[in-house]
């Protein structure tokens, strides 16, 4: 059986993974723009996450995304300007992307005429080609529709980056909701995918995620051989020893090399720390 390749999956399904990725991310990205950048491994987002596994008894905890800041606000001293920078980048690019989206296949709100318009003398007349519209304001209040920016209102922007990515992973996957949405085109679901690829690789980037390999200051513990940390953008962070076979680490054997990756790397981290 063939791996599927970005060519051969959709482009809505590779647009919703990218979203989900940065949906997942945004708020460790927040969270980075009040901390000096590290230049240490692992990133510096991956320590929290190790620190708290180890005082937990090797139980790894999810992150509690309710603590952390969701929308972006304004930073009178951003301690780092990468992440800062970045953030404003992915936000603005995801808000403009839902406004072409939604100015495309997203329906206008209903209107209806009134059954009966006020005449001069008081009395009622019955509807004629003049007769006042009314908006209809379940539809115009549908939490499903996208809502523009204007001068006096924030529209959909005002419930930050999380929801403009919910809503156009909902779109990417043309994800029924009754008339209000028509199927996506095929060039705007490429845009969609485009736009959520670049927008994770800025996130992914500012975050130290993407795909690099840095060698630690620190040795093994086990060994004292050289240790290598490597990160991919949409995986797990890993760490090798070069001695392969000659390390007595308690970690399984990688193309000949002692490899940590996930709740092992908590051992190592463990390791580290006491042989400072």
């Amino acid at each position: 059986m063939s791996t599927p390749t970005a060519t051969t999956v959709p482009a809505g399904h590779r647009a919703a993974v990218d979203l989900a990725a940065v949906r997942e991310q945004w708020g460790d990205l927040l969270a980075a723009i009040e901390r000096p950048p590290a230049a240490e491994w692992p990133p510096r987002e991956h320590r929290g996450f190790l620190d708290q596994a180890a005082a937990d008894d090797r139980t790894p905890t999810a992150p509690i995304i309710g603590r952390m800041p969701l929308t972006l606000r304004e930073h009178p001293a951003p301690l780092n300007l990468d992440a800062l920078d970045a953030a404003c980048e992915v936000e603005r690019d995801l808000f403009e992307l839902a406004d072409v989206v939604a100015a495309a296949v997203q329906r206008p709100v209903r209107r209806y005429p009134s059954l009966s318009i006020p005449s001069y003398s008081g009395r009622t007349a019955p509807a004629g080609p003049r007769a006042r519209m009314i908006v209809d304001a379940a539809d115009r209040d549908d939490l499903a529709r996208w809502h523009y920016q204007a001068a006096t209102s924030p529209g959909s922007r005002r419930y930050g980056l999380h929801w403009a990515a919910v809503w156009l992973e909902g779109r990417a996957l043309d994800e029924p909701h009754g008339d209000l949405f028509r199927p996506l085109p095929a060039p705007l679901t490429n845009h969609i995918a485009t736009v959520a690829a670049r927008t994770r690789r800025t996130m992914e980037r500012a975050l130290g995620r993407d795909d690099r390999t840095t060698t630690l200051d620190q040795p093994c513990p086990w060994c004292s051989g050289p240790l290598a940390g490597h990160t991919v953008a949409g995986g797990v962070p890993e760490v090798y020893c070069a001695r392969g076979e000659e390390c007595p680490a308690p970690v399984v054997l990688d193309h000949r090399r002692r490899v940590w990756r996930g709740a092992d790397l908590v051992d190592l981290w463990v390791g580290m720390q006491t042989k400072r």
